[in-house]
């Protein structure tokens, strides 16, 4: 397939992307094609510096480290190298390995570093400032991915993004909007007001970064000792000096990424392969599936009220369970067995009625007596040889915690309000926690990134993941029910609308215009509470057809777009 061709049907999936409700019945939506290797991530110039990788006969790690890499660049609001996120691999011959690159909490934290006198939670300070970062990883999770997986050079991976930085790159729409929208906090939480917080920006305006262009290049030359010793990490410091942080050298020197064992499942005829804890996005989809697994989705049909109410059912459960048992599995016993156990998930779903919804507040986490041991993105890749890799990587809110190193140009993430600030206090995205997710020094914080990949006998079937805060988790298991049970293409699973529930509050949310009028009384007549609020996530997935052919979802919803050959 020529790159005309290609190009045409890229216009093509554009258009219907513009449009992210229920899939159209009468015309499939296809989203890009391709023969050989494909990359689907948050922006156009990201998603083409993974495939010219890919073209040079790089893997699809090497592409997963430019593509990190670049993202740092052309997505400032979640693309990073000053926060962490996940990597899932599978091989060609069906070999998995999963990555942790997560934040850590540095060595002077202590559980109740966000509480007043009193003990009540401090507003905002676990979410924006230079107290609210933890311990990069990205850096780290990338010299590791490359070490054990890569083919091409280090320097061949890191220089795509050097040259965006150092040349500039056109913002879209979005990014200026929210470079614009964000400029007063930046200004508020910086100890030096960064270049880009101090003009108004346009679509297509060139944004140049070259303190950022002089830390990648640091990186390109250095490797992990370009970003967690020397003049990265002295900029580092010194930043949390002047703004009152607490991460120091030594907890530089102390970070390192994990290469942990992915948890897997079986959903009728699929098998789920997805990121252990820290993350709960696994264990949560992998509950999600095998809990609605009894139940005919299909008969029932694309959100319908049925279909809708079994599996908010099956979330709320779910999400009680994350809020009690989920943690650092190096510092809490994950009882993950247990969670997992088949009887015991059908036994969650015994007080489900068919006609009436199930208050939260009645709602508890699984009691086991024995243990065994919203801004975030996401890429998929899969190349030539059939290698796949999904990656979810995040600052946490949009723009983390709004610092930026001064003379490094990158943004710090604020993931510390990803750990339960105090039991059952609410983080920035409703969640709640236990003592499993308490802050302690050197630990990681529990995430809800959910990289995922998905066999079909035995064979590779689809790579999948997305941002979304809490939500990340319902918007993967709703694209792979879209695809598996909805007989959805690929674009068509990620266009079409989202709803989410998390246990508490106990509301469904849905995206405006996602459910009609009918289903949304039926569903309030069950007794189930309705609010509608802006987009939920940004699905980035492949798809690989019957024909083997690739066929890439990029969300509609952001400036995420596929590439292939």
């Amino acid at each position: 397939m020529n790159a005309r061709i290609l190009a045409i049907i890229f216009l093509i999936t554009s258009v219907f992307a513009c449009q992210p409700d229920e899939p159209s019945s009468k015309q499939p939506v296809m989203g890009l094609i391709t023969d050989s290797a494909m990359v689907v991530s948050a922006h156009p110039l990201a998603s083409q510096v993974g495939v010219d990788i890919l073209a040079k006969g790089g893997n699809a790690v090497d592409a997963a480290v430019a593509v990190q890499f670049a993202l740092a660049v052309v997505f400032p609001a979640a693309g990073n190298i000053g926060g962490g996120g996940f990597m899932l691999y599978r091989s060609h011959d069906g070999k998995t390995d999963a990555l942790d690159y997560r934040e850590t909490a540095p060595l002077a934290s202590r559980e109740t570093m966000y509480l007043d006198e009193n003990g009540e939670v401090i507003e905002d300070l676990s979410r924006m400032g230079h107290l609210a970062a933890g311990v990069p990883g990205s850096v780290a999770g990338m010299v590791e991915a490359h070490k054990k997986y890569g083919r091409l050079s280090w320097s061949e991976l890191v220089q795509p993004a050097i040259d965006l930085a150092k040349n500039g790159f056109p913002l879209t729409q979005k990014e200026a909007k929210g470079l614009n929208g964000n400029r007063e906090q930046f200004q508020q939480y910086n100890t030096v007001t960064p270049h880009f917080a101090t003009r108004q920006w346009a679509e297509g305006d060139t944004l140049q970064l070259p303190h950022l262009a002089e830390t990648l290049m640091r990186i390109r030359d250095h490797k992990r000792a370009g970003f967690y010793e020397g003049r990265t990490a002295d900029l580092i410091v010194a930043e949390m000096k002047r703004g009152n942080g607490i991460i120091t050298l030594e907890d530089l020197n102390n970070y390192h990424a994990i290469w942990r064992k992915p948890v897997e499942g079986v959903y009728k005829e699929y098998k789920i392969i997805s990121m252990p804890p820290p993350s709960s996005g696994g264990i949560a989809l992998i509950q999600l599936l095998k809990m609605i697994e009894p139940h005919p989705l299909a008969d029932y049909g694309f959100h319908s009220p049925q279909a809708i109410h079994y599996m908010v059912e099956a979330e709320r459960r779910v999400y009680a369970d994350r809020a009690t048992h989920l943690g650092d599995p190096d510092f809490y016993l994950v009882p993950t067995a247990h969670l997992l156990d088949t009887t015991y998930l059908k036994e969650q779903m015994l007080t489900v009625s068919p006609t009436n919804a199930t208050p939260s507040d009645s709602i508890n986490a699984g009691d086991f007596s024995l243990y065994e041991s919203e801004e975030t993105t996401h890429f998929s890749i899969i190349d030539t040889k059939g290698n796949a890799v999904a990656v979810t990587t995040t600052l946490n809110g949009s723009y983390g915690s709004y610092v930026v190193v001064d003379s490094a140009g990158f943004i710090l993430n604020n993931e510390m309000d990803d750990f339960s600030v105090k039991p059952g206090v609410p983080n920035m995205y409703g969640l709640v926690g236990g003592k499993a997710n308490a802050i302690l020094p050197l630990k990681r914080m529990l995430s809800s990134m959910t990289p995922t990949i998905l066999e079909k006998n035995k064979k590779l079937y689809m790579v999948v993941g997305t941002p979304g805060g809490s939500t990340i988790i319902t918007s993967v298991f709703q694209a792979i029910l879209n695809v598996t049970e909805f007989n959805m293409t690929m674009q068509e699973a990620v266009n079409a609308g989202r709803f989410h529930h998390q246990w508490k509050p106990d509301v469904i949310l849905i995206e405006r215009n996602a459910l009609d009028k009918d289903t949304r009384e039926t569903l309030e007549e069950m007794g189930h509470r309705i609010e509608e609020r802006g987009t939920i996530g940004r699905v980035d997935a492949i798809l690989v057809r019957p024909n083997r052919e690739l066929e890439g979802g990029a969300d509609p919803r952001g400036d995420d777009a596929a590439r292939g050959f």
